[in-house]
């Protein structure tokens, strides 16, 4: 199969997902109208917006796109799929963490940022946790519990996630093109929201009822 013609497979298969789920699919993702909440993963191809998995709310799109095929069949195709997120409440509380897969790559810490190891020594093997050197490491070892640590262990496949610009944000490397991806990719990013919301709540820290604010379609409500 050429690249062009499974680009073209690939988008009609999440085209189809969408309208099996009743999510909003866009072949680029756009920007909502000026006075509206802020749109997510704008400009990503392939986007869904909606509730993406039960109790999550959000948008995804495809993601580290790499050109393939010949000169009159190229297409850019995923390697990965993002998962979006409003998330005002978790950003109170740790304005900005990253945390990555050590497994198939390197990763190294930049200069601006300071590494958090926490009492798993399993999450610690698997992940590299990041805060920007401004913020307190101490937020991120109180915000995951062992619980939160524990579970983080038992996801499989190559995954990053984190928190920027009050957005929690998900990466599902792909190990294939694949709706059986697509729906572990989404579930898998509802579950990381649902055991952070947890993780708040249990400290004692308000949240917000999953809703459509999170995906970015209505304004957050006043709670």
């Amino acid at each position: 199969m050429s690249a062009k013609r499974e680009a073209q497979v690939w988008a009609g298969m999440v085209r189809r997902y969408a309208d099996r789920h009743g999510l909003t699919y866009e072949p680029v993702g756009g920007i909502n109208p000026k006075d509206g909440p802020v749109a997510l993963c704008v400009g990503g191809s392939n986007r869904l917006t909606g509730q993406l998995a039960e109790g999550f709310w959000g948008a995804c799109c495809d993601a580290d796109e790499k050109e393939a095929g010949g000169l009159f069949g190229k297409a850019l195709l995923p390697a990965a799929l993002l998962a979006k997120a409003h998330m005002p409440d978790l950003a109170r509380v740790v304005p900005a963490f990253n945390v990555e897969s050590i497994e198939g790559h390197e990763v190294v810490t930049q200069r601006f940022a300071r590494r958090v190891e926490f009492e798993s020594i399993d999450f610690n093997k698997r992940f590299h946790a990041t805060v920007p050197r401004e913020y307190d490491p101490v937020k991120l070892r109180e915000l995951f519990g062992p619980g939160f640590l524990s579970w983080a262990t038992t996801m499989t496949g190559e995954i990053d996630f984190g928190i920027n610009d009050r957005q929690l944000w998900f990466l599902w490397h792909l190990r294939e093109r694949s709706e059986e991806e697509l729906k572990a990719a989404l579930e898998n990013a509802g579950q990381l929201f649902k055991r952070l919301q947890a993780e708040m709540e249990e400290s004692g820290i308000h949240t917000y009822r999953p809703g459509p604010w999170h995906a970015g379609l209505q304004p957050f409500p006043r709670e």
